[in-house]
């Protein structure tokens, strides 16, 4: 059995192929939570309330800053046909950091027993701006680290990405090994995203460490997300204005 809370000191890949090629890596820290379930946490995490690291039901399902969390995951995976009894929610996301959190992917992932059944990536946006992709097989057949699920895009993420093409999601959740794939194919173009780790229960010694080793949390993601977008604009990338983003809120 996992533990109430795990931390995930993984690293996040991103290559983007085509004409002007562009490659980063970076440690990033995930938790590993039960939305619906308060369970027991280190003093230095928190859900819904100020700590060190912290996350809050408004970050998540819904629109950015108005989330109503697992009720609005549960609404969406009834919508698609899953019968929800038996089904338990695990949210894999990164935690607020002294309050300040940004996302740019948290996945909602139900289980039936130990099976995934769906994934749902919910992709956020400097701009504001989010959309979720609800990934499942037909009939909800089990999800393994073999399954290739597809959406098309459907949300402008990178200002030198055009709003074209699709996703591949490889999920493979274990409990000691999670390695998430994200292959964005729009022709020649596109970008090969990735997260991986090892699930550990959460300690204050292991939040400590990850405030020493990559201080100020979601804030030094968005400073790095600048960053790479300063490089890519040096190399010559075309940047494209922000389009207004879906009305719908999944796909």
């Amino acid at each position: 059995m996992s533990h109430p809370v795990e931390h995930i000191a993984g690293e996040t890949t991103h290559a983007r192929r085509g004409e002007i090629r562009h490659r980063f890596t970076y440690g990033v820290d995930y938790v590993l939570i039960d939305p619906e379930t308060a369970g027991s946490a280190p003093a230095l995490f928190a859900r819904n309330r100020f700590n060190l690291a912290a996350v809050h039901d408004i970050d998540h399902g819904g629109p950015i800053g108005a989330g109503r969390g697992a009720a609005w995951a549960r609404e969406v995976l009834a919508e698609a046909g899953l019968a929800l009894d038996g089904v338990r929610l695990k949210l894999l996301t990164q935690p607020r950091f002294l309050g300040y959190g940004f996302n740019p992917v948290s996945f909602w992932l139900a289980y039936e027993g130990d099976v995934l059944r769906a994934v749902i990536a919910e992709v956020s946006t400097p701009f504001g701006d989010r959309h979720s992709y609800l990934c499942h097989l037909e009939g909800f057949a089990e999800i393994t680290r073999n399954t290739r699920l597809y959406a098309v895009k459907a949300l402008h993420v990178s200002p030198f990405q055009e709003v074209a093409g699709g996703y591949d999601f490889v999920f493979d959740i274990r409990p000691r090994r999670i390695r998430i794939a994200i292959l964005h194919r729009n022709g020649a173009e596109g970008v090969v995203a990735t997260l991986t780790g090892s699930p550990r229960p959460l300690t204050n010694a292991g939040l400590l460490k990850a405030a020493l080793r990559r201080p100020f949390g979601a804030l030094r993601t968005m400073v790095l997300i600048h960053w790479q977008a300063l490089r890519l604009k040096l190399k010559g990338a075309h940047y494209r204005t922000r389009p207004t983003p879906p009305a719908h809120e999944v796909s």
